[in-house]
C-alpha cells in the first residue's frame, strides 16, 4: 500500500487490523477513535527510563484509544476509549493546531523531550503538527512511544520528524498476542516497524556526544537525543517468549539499541480470573530474565527495581494541559 492509501481515513487501514472504516465520519473501528485527535493528558512526565525522563522530565502527550488493546493494560481508562468518560467529551479534542501549541507549551515548560504516547492510530495527524511546531521554534527531541502494532510504511512516513523511537516488543508468540492483545500477528508487523526505525536511527546518542551509558547513578545518565529503546514488559507465566525476545533483539541489533526490560507489570480487575496474569511476576522471575540478559551478552539496557508494579505511576487522565 502506498502512504496516501494507509493514511486515508475514510477506509482506515492504517495499522495492521484493517478495520477499513470512516473515521472521517465518526465511524470507529479497534482503537476507538475518529479522524482528529484525542488526548487525555500533556505534562511533564517522570516515570519513564532515565534517558528519557531526565531530571526536568519527559513532555508526554497521552492520545486515548490504542490498537491493541492487551487485556492487562495499565492505562485502560483511556486506551479502551470506548467504554471510556472520554468518548464525547470535546474538552479532550486536539486537532494539528492545538497539538502543535501543546507541544510548544510543554517546551516552555522545561521538557526534556516531547514524548508521543500510544500515537498510531493519529499519526495522519502528528505530521502536520510536528511540522507545525518545528517551523515555531519547537527543538527538543521527539519521542514516539508506541506498542508497536505498527505499518512499517506509516513508520517511514515519520522520517525526520521523531528522534527516539521507544517501541515495545511484547511477544514472540502469535498465541500469547492472541490471547493478550488480540493479535496474532504482532510480532511480524512489530519486528518489521522497528527495523524501520532502526534504519532511521542506526546509533544511539546522548547530549554529551557519547553513544554509551556509563554512570553509576541512572540519575546521572546523559538524555538520549537520538536512537532506539526497545521495551519488553516480564509477564508471569511467559519466561520462555521474554527469552525469545531479548535473544532477537539481541542477535538482530546488537548494541545499536537499548533494551529495557520491565518488572512494573501490574494485575487489574479485567485478568484478575487468570491463571498466568492474575498475579504479579516474583522477583525470582525477573531475576531470571536479567540473568539472561547478561548471560546472552546485552550490554545496553535498563532494569527495574523493585517498587514499580503499581498503579502509583499511572497519572492521573484529568485533560491537565490539554483542555482549553
Amino acid at each position: 500500500m502506498t502512504t496516501s492509501e494507509i493514511f486515508d481515513l475514510s477506509a482506515c487501514r492504517l495499522c495492521p487490523r484493517n478495520c477499513g472504516v470512516n473515521r472521517t465520519a465518526g465511524q470507529k473501528g479497534f482503537c476507538g477513535e475518529g479522524a482528529i485527535p484525542r488526548a487525555a493528558r500533556a505534562a511533564l512526565h517522570f516515570y519513564e527510563e532515565p534517558v528519557i525522563s531526565g531530571r526536568q522530565g519527559s513532555g508526554a502527550v497521552f492520545f486515548t484509544g490504542c490498537n491493541l488493546g492487551c487485556i492487562f493494560c495499565q492505562n485502560s481508562k483511556i486506551a479502551h476509549s470506548s467504554s471510556s468518560a472520554y468518548t464525547s467529551d470535546d474538552q479532550y479534542v486536539v486537532p494539528a493546531d492545538r497539538l502543535a501549541q501543546i507541544f510548544l507549551n510543554l517546551q516552555e515548560q522545561g521538557a526534556a523531550n516531547i514524548n508521543l504516547v500510544t500515537p498510531t492510530h493519529f499519526v495522519p495527524s502528528l505530521i502536520p503538527a510536528l511540522l507545525r511546531a518545528k517551523s515555531e521554534g519547537l527543538h527538543i527531541p521527539v519521542v514516539y512511544n508506541t506498542g508497536s502494532y505498527e505499518r512499517p510504511e506509516a513508520i517511514a512516513a515519520l522520517e525526520g520528524l521523531v528522534d527516539i523511537w521507544l517501541a515495545d516488543l511484547k511477544y514472540c508468540s502469535p498465541r500469547i498476542s492472541e490471547r493478550y492483545s488480540h493479535a496474532p500477528d504482532y510480532f511480524d508487523f512489530a519486528s518489521a516497524a522497528i527495523a524501520e526505525m532502526v534504519r532511521q536511527c542506526p546509533a544511539p546518542l546522548f547530549a554529551d556526544g557519547s553513544s554509551s551509558l556509563d554512570a553509576e547513578d541512572d540519575a546521572d545518565d546523559p538524555l538520549m537525543v537520538r536512537g532506539v529503546i526497545v521495551r519488553h514488559l516480564a509477564l508471569p507465566g511467559c519466561a520462555g517468549d521474554s527469552r525469545k525476545v531479548l535473544r532477537y533483539l539481541h542477535r538482530t541489533y546488537g548494541d545499536s539499541i537499548f533494551i529495557s526490560l520491565m518488572n512494573q507489570y501490574t494485575p487489574n480487575g479485567r485478568v484478575s480470573g487468570d491463571p498466568e496474569l492474575g498475579r504479579r511476576l516474583t522477583e525470582r522471575e525477573y531475576d531470571a530474565l536479567v540473568d539472561y540478559a547478561i548471560r546472552i551478552g546485552i550490554n545496553n539496557g535498563f532494569i527495574q527495581e523493585e517498587g514499580t508494579a503499581t498503579d502509583a505511576f499511572v497519572p492521573p487522565f484529568d485533560g491537565s494541559g490539554v483542555k482549553y
